[in-house]
């Protein structure tokens, strides 16, 4: 399955990132951190109010303000956290549409960070063409990336990246275990779905294209497998879909609320939370 995506000005104003480097050479999708953290704040919040959150109020619970600028920007290469950011609006509408789905919301972290961290895409391959209950063999792991990347990194940052991505799979419910990580088939949501479609959408795909494209073999819904699941996600208002003989006209446009009215609300100071304990880092 092909996750090289194509550089472009209207993909990167969409909210994809493109590059050499990637969130995966120093952390997973951090599922964890970004679902506190959305649950602490507001649908509304602005890209200072996640800031502010991260780093002065530490609601994540990090030990050291180094830790809380480093977690505001490893989520933020992996998640955008501005709602000037359409990719975001989107996740952040829909991650509150699946806030009693658990699973939903791990595949939608897992879309968009793959939208975001070019190291991500480069690891899609080697898990999902996994047959389910298949094990993830590390060597051949870190041989695949070492493949795409050829030099760029040295043997302890592949092995880094690896680990951090064979994590993130495994946060998405894609690979089950911790010392050997076998291949599951994983349930997406009818919001995951629209969040499928509005990614490939954004590419520029449509009808056939949009539903057999590469977000849906990520969901592990290869082949036109998506369009069954697709029809939940009209009948909840998610997405527009037709389908008549061959012809399948879908957009998921309507999924993104549209950019804030202004720059985001302004948080009042005497609202903050003085400080959260420090908490271990979870181990995936």
């Amino acid at each position: 399955m092909n996750m090289r995506l194509s550089r472009s000005a209207s993909l990167e104003r969409a909210g994809f990132r493109f590059g050499e480097r990637g969130t995966q050479s120093s952390r997973h999708i951090m599922l964890h951190e970004l679902g506190e953290l959305l649950d602490v704040l507001p649908a509304g919040a602005g890209r200072r109010d996640y800031a502010a959150a991260i780093v002065d109020d530490n609601v994540l619970g990090k030990p050291t303000l180094a830790t809380r600028r480093a977690t505001r920007q490893r989520l933020a290469e992996l998640y955008a956290l501005d709602p000037a950011v359409p990719l975001f609006r989107v996740l952040r509408r829909l991650w509150e549409f699946d806030r009693r789905h658990a699973r939903g919301r791990a595949l939608l972290a897992l879309l968009a960070a793959l939208a975001r961290d070019p190291l991500l895409r480069l690891t899609s391959a080697p898990v999902l063409r996994l047959a389910p209950g298949e094990e993830l063999v590390r060597a051949e792991f870190i041989n695949a990336v070492r493949a795409r990347t050829g030099t760029r990194f040295n043997d302890s940052v592949l092995v880094k990246v690896a680990g951090n991505a064979a994590s993130s799979w495994s946060q998405s419910g894609h690979l089950e275990g911790r010392t050997l990580r076998v291949r599951r088939i994983v349930a997406p949501t009818p919001a995951v779905i629209a969040m499928a479609l509005w990614l490939g959408e954004a590419e520029g795909l449509a009808g056939h294209g949009l539903i057999d494209s590469r977000w849906a073999a990520v969901l592990d819904l290869p082949g036109g497998a998506l369009l069954p699941h697709a029809v939940e996600a009209r009948r909840l208002g998610l997405i527009r879909l037709s389908a008549a003989g061959n012809v399948v006209d879908v957009s998921a446009c309507t999924v993104d609320p549209g950019p804030p009215p202004g720059p985001g609300p302004r948080r009042d100071p005497r609202s903050r939370q003085t400080s959260f304990p420090a908490r271990p880092e979870p181990s995936v």
